[in-house]
């Protein structure tokens, strides 16, 4: 017999999306370069490689979030170790969605994410940098 199951990603991302801020594209384009914020890249390294990025932003695949903010992880990284606003993108904020509510269930606020994620920047025609 098939799991049943009972929790559905869509409800998921509806729900982080209700406690979680939602920013533009024009409002994080205007953000590029700020010293305030730090930009996170969720997706994975063949997509990053296949698109390139959001200028400035630091790559953080999706599975390694949560060990890279935890202070007392082997695996920690400084830069979730900053007074900034985080903020995450994914290809259509699905993944940014979800890593945003982790993130600030975590305690790493302020946090956001991209409404539409890369697929909505790339539309556009917001700036990309290469990852070649």
């Amino acid at each position: 017999m098939p799991q049943t199951i009972t929790r559905h990603v869509k409800d998921m991302v509806a729900e982080a999306n209700t406690v979680v801020e939602t920013i533009s594209v024009d409002t994080l384009r205007a953000l590029l370069g700020s010293p305030d914020h730090v930009i996170v890249d969720l997706r994975d390294p063949r997509e990053l490689k296949r698109e390139g990025k959001i200028p400035g932003a630091f790559s953080c695949p999706r599975g390694m979030l949560e060990f890279w903010i935890d202070p007392d992880s082997p695996y920690h990284k400084p830069v979730f170790n900053q007074d900034k606003t985080y903020v995450f993108y994914c290809a259509s904020a699905w993944r940014s969605a979800l890593s945003a509510r982790v993130a600030q269930d975590m305690g790493l606020t302020p946090v956001a994410h991209l409404a539409g994620g890369f697929s909505e920047w790339q539309a556009a025609g917001a700036p990309v940098e290469d990852v070649g």
